[in-house]
């Protein structure tokens, strides 16, 4: 069997190929409803504390001296809440990894995914990435997919540093996701 097979998705699977039931559904998904949503939520980001959930993992030889920490990777696991305040309801959690990635300008490479844990979008992913300038109102980022409810999520984020408490090395970032995705309640988590 090749490795590489060709689809033609306007006019349906090439006659030679026996595709399998994957296929078949991709196929179903390409010709499925669409579904946009707005979303409105905020991610605890802890620096600092008795538990952080932002640890930094490596950094350039330059990373020390550089005024916009360049070369700095950091993992997170942060908290995503309904509310600013951490004790709001809990919606699941911001995973994924940044980098500091502008030698003149503080702005972060952010690779995210948003693992949602309750309500109807319980299970379900989206995964976010993009060039996110910190010093900037209203940080667009890019939703490039996404798994469950979310199947073929494409769309984008706005980013706002909501709070930060200096003392408690805590920020609070706002994030209003407009996303359209493949209504396919069928196999929906």
């Amino acid at each position: 069997m090749a490795m590489l097979e060709i689809i033609d998705l306007n006019g349906g699977i090439n006659a030679t190929q026996s595709p399998d039931a994957e296929e078949q559904r991709f196929l179903r998904l390409l010709q499925a409803k669409q579904t946009a949503a707005k979303l409105h939520f905020f991610i605890q980001d802890a620096l600092g504390g008795s538990s952080p959930t932002v640890w930094e993992v490596a950094r350039s030889s330059i990373t020390s001296h550089s005024t916009t920490s360049f070369g700095q990777v950091r993992v997170l696991d942060d908290l995503i809440t309904a509310e600013s305040h951490p004790d709001s309801q809990k919606l699941g959690r911001a995973q994924g990894m940044i980098t500091s990635s502008d030698l003149d300008k503080t702005a972060l490479t952010m690779s995210l995914n948003l693992y949602f844990t309750c309500g109807k979008y319980k299970g379900s992913t989206l995964c976010i990435v993009g060039r996110n300038p910190m010093g900037r109102k209203n940080r667009e980022l890019a939703v490039v997919g996404g798994t469950g409810v979310f199947r073929m999520a494409r769309g984008y984020a706005i980013s706002n540093t909501y709070s930060y408490d200096v003392d408690m090395n805590h920020g609070v970032l706002e994030y209003t996701v407009y996303v359209a995705y493949v209504d396919d309640n069928e196999d929906c988590v």
